[in-house]
């Protein structure tokens, strides 16, 4: 009877939800392509559109004022110039062009930005961070939504989106969209049950667990042919409606799909703000750009911390703070102070910027066994890659896995500092020159909990979507 009536409670919620939006404006869609290189890039406009469902964000908070993303979209009127919209965002685009491909080639990446329709023409800018580490504009279109190129009749769903976690209106709410990909008809049940259990997980996790009523989650797969996504590096190579893969710029562990028209086409037919893409593989793997997707293996051993960590990376633009695994990134010949807010250059450390953190009389920066970790760090690497250059079963990985985490807790469990909030050098993929807030954190490795300064990141960003008492 108690299970009866919590579905009823869920159909009736998604039904409030979609009245709801009966009053919203139309969601329109603008895709265009970002080229270049290392050393330039440009846009150009593909479509306009106008998605199937209203807009599920609230009216009330038009404007993102938590500067982060390499990128962000400003829709202004056309006439007056006054702005209508922002949102703060990175691309994989942005991503790629630290790659030492970028060098050599150039490449085209499909883009998309979603606001609410306007009563008015409007002119879409793209900016980009600076030198000056400040926003400028790099691309603007103007945009009639009314005009007669502008598409607005879509193709039926591919599928039902089902609701998981549905606390209210989506205005009112953050909305999250689980996508999942590599599974067949026969594994829908499975990809269901995925996406309830990852979604259990992600509101275990502090400050998730505190604001899961702030949240909707709804799920949705379009069936493939055979079970799995591409794997190219060991030959497995399968047709997916996402085109999600491993081996992104030549990282076996990085996930992501680069096929963005079809990822839109999809998750428009169920209310999204956030999209994390489950892949029906049992190989470690993800990835997440602030702004578009993130990614999990959700048959591996360690979904639930793939799924929350990249997740951090896409819902509240967290850098990683680890720096001894091996990235496609080219290190950077400067030390910016990054956006992200959870790593900086310390540049100023009387005015760190998690300055209400850190107890009086902790030293900035912060001692930790910096030397003692990278050693056994090295060690473990090599494993690493000799198991994978072996293509040794997924449970040796894992137990590896466990083996390093339960070997840095030792080595950090009566050292002084081990749970203030500081400066620890190493972060950010370098050894120096950038720092993180704590010894250890679900950002730096495969530990349980986010540190204070990432947990005060990511309720930054629900409070955007979602509001809260802290505003």
């Amino acid at each position: 009877m108690i299970r009866f009536a919590s579905r009823i409670l869920v159909v009736a919620l998604a039904l409030a939800a979609g009245l709801a939006h009966a009053a919203q404006p139309a969601t329109v869609r603008v895709d265009y392509a970002h080229s270049g290189n290392a050393l330039s890039e440009q846009y150009a406009l593909e479509r306009v559109l106008i998605e199937p469902l209203p807009w599920p964000g609230n009216a009330a908070r038009p404007f993102d004022n938590t500067n982060r993303g390499q990128n962000r979209v400003e829709v202004v009127d056309a006439k007056t110039g006054d702005l209508l919209y922002s949102r703060d965002f990175s691309t994989v685009f942005g991503e790629w062009r630290t790659t030492e491909e970028a060098n050599k080639i150039s490449r085209s990446f499909e883009e998309s930005v979603r606001f609410p329709k306007p009563d008015r023409p409007v002119r879409v800018r793209i900016l980009k961070r600076d030198e000056r580490n400040q926003f400028s504009v790099a691309w603007s279109v103007e945009v009639d939504t009314d005009a007669q190129e502008v598409v607005k009749k879509q193709p039926a769903a591919p599928a039902k989106p089902i609701p998981i976690h549905v606390s209210g209106p989506s205005p009112d709410k953050v909305d999250l969209l689980i996508l999942g990909d590599g599974y067949t008809a026969a594994d829908m049940k499975k990809f269901e049950a995925d996406a309830r259990r990852l979604t259990q997980h992600l509101f275990t996790v502090s400050p998730f667990r505190e604001r899961a009523r702030d949240f909707n989650v709804w799920a949705l797969a379009v069936p493939t042919a055979e079970s799995g996504i591409s794997r190219p590096s060991t030959g497995v190579h399968h047709a997916s409606p996402l085109g999600t893969r491993y081996d992104i710029f030549g990282s076996e562990r990085y996930v992501l799909t680069l096929d963005n028209r079809a990822l839109r086409d999809i998750a428009q037919h169920a209310p999204y703000e956030f999209i994390e893409i489950l892949v029906n593989n049992e190989t470690y793997g993800g990835g997440g750009i602030f702004g578009q997707f993130s990614t999990a293996a959700a048959g591996n051993e360690w979904a639930n911390y793939l799924f929350v960590h990249e997740f951090g990376h896409h819902f509240a633009g967290l850098a990683d703070e680890y720096y001894t695994s091996p990235v496609a990134y080219a290190a950077a010949s400067t030390r910016m102070e990054p956006w992200e807010p959870n790593v900086t250059a310390l540049r100023d450390p009387a005015n760190i910027k998690w300055k209400r953190h850190v107890k009086t009389g902790t030293p900035l920066p912060t001692p930790w066994p910096k030397a003692e970790y990278e050693e056994a760090s090295r060690a473990y690497q090599k494993k690493r890659a000799a198991l994978r250059a072996a293509n040794r079963p997924e449970s040796e990985m894992s137990a590896l896995f466990r083996e390093d985490l339960k070997a840095t807790q030792a080595l950090f469990a009566s050292k002084p500092h081990r749970h203030e909030v500081g400066a620890f050098e190493g972060a950010n993929y370098e050894a120096s020159g950038y720092y993180r807030p704590m010894m250890q954190c679900l950002m730096f490795d495969r530990s349980e909990a986010f540190c204070p300064v990432c947990q005060d990141g990511i309720a930054d960003i629900i409070d955007l979507y979602a509001g809260s008492a802290r505003q």
